[in-house]
């Protein structure tokens, strides 16, 4: 199986996503799930946000060696589940691209608490540490409800 974490720029929400998704997995000693991330914009070479960066080694994540990707038409054809993080990004990729939409998925979708209405897992960049806890939080609580799928 193959997920594909995307969100604007790849420097703070897509990758964090990912640094998650494979510590839970690699714990569980899951090797059979490749996990990547990558940005809608071009940001390519981009380091990790230090903030985020700061907020994932705070939870025990190595995240140093992070640079941000653009997504590319080959990265969605071979992910299985392409998981993004607006629901803006969802309707962008279904106007490029249409062929993929049913393997596209809201991360939060994956949340136990998901309504429907609340869709968008906000971007913290340059906001207060508040915000980056808040993110990670909800990131963390949706990828709890995606490791039931995987």
């Amino acid at each position: 199986m193959t997920v594909l974490f995307l969100c604007t720029a790849n420097i703070v929400r897509s990758f964090m996503a990912e640094r998650i998704l494979k510590k839970r997995l690699a714990k569980i000693k899951r090797s059979d799930v490749v996990v990547s991330s990558a940005g809608m914009i071009d940001m390519q070479g981009t380091e990790g946000d230090p903030a985020a960066i700061k907020m994932l080694a705070a939870h025990g994540y190595d995240s140093l060696s992070h640079v941000s990707r653009l997504v590319s038409e080959g990265m969605l054809e071979k992910a299985d589940w392409i998981v993004v993080m607006e629901n803006a990004h969802r309707q962008r990729l279904i106007g490029d691209y249409p062929q993929y939409e049913e393997k596209i998925r809201l991360l939060k979708s994956f949340a136990q608490d998901y309504d429907g209405i609340n869709q968008d897992i906000r971007d913290p960049y340059r906001q207060s540490v508040y915000n980056y806890r808040f993110c990670f939080s909800e990131i963390y609580m949706a990828i709890d409800g995606m490791m039931k799928c995987i």
